[in-house]
């Protein structure tokens, strides 16, 4: 949205300042005595110093424009900057992860081609530790923590 606003500000300024110069052309347009200066109709007579104050005036809005759009493309080249960040970041953690599971696969593929030759076990390796993962049904949990003894 600024960078349009700073668009049109500044396309407005150029084509006023362009108007200007070229509507008033030759020696009828001259701010000398009687000479009057028009732009799309407007007429500003009077002294060279009024028409520098119009010129001052478009200039700060051709800066003003100028300045929005700067602004604008500030901001949508740090948010694609942000955005590229982000992928590369997902990125490596999506790698990361693949990299676990095929891990993961391995061990489970190692532990079943052992356990091929054996008895048939359910022990299988964590990937973070190396204690074995049962599929038997956990005993049922103590109210207030671990016992440090049997009764």
């Amino acid at each position: 949205m600024i960078l349009i606003l700073g668009l049109i500000l500044l396309i407005a300024a150029v084509i006023v300042g362009l108007a200007g110069v070229f509507g008033n052309t030759g020696p009828g347009h001259e701010l000398g005595v009687g000479g009057d200066f028009s732009i799309f109709g407007y007429h500003v007579t009077g002294s060279t110093g009024s028409l520098f104050l119009s010129g001052i005036i478009v200039g700060a809005v051709a800066l003003l424009g100028l300045t929005l759009v700067m602004m604008g493309a500030r901001r949508s080249v740090r948010r694609s900057a942000q955005a590229r960040r982000e992928l590369d970041t997902s990125r490596r953690e999506a790698a990361v992860v693949d990299r676990e599971r095929d891990d993961l696969i391995k061990q489970r593929d190692d532990a079943h081609a052992g356990a091929g030759a054996g008895a048939p076990t359910t022990d299988m390796p964590r990937a973070e530790t190396d204690a074995p993962v049962t599929d038997a049904p956990r005993g049922r949990g103590h109210w207030f923590g671990h016992r440090a003894a049997h009764r």
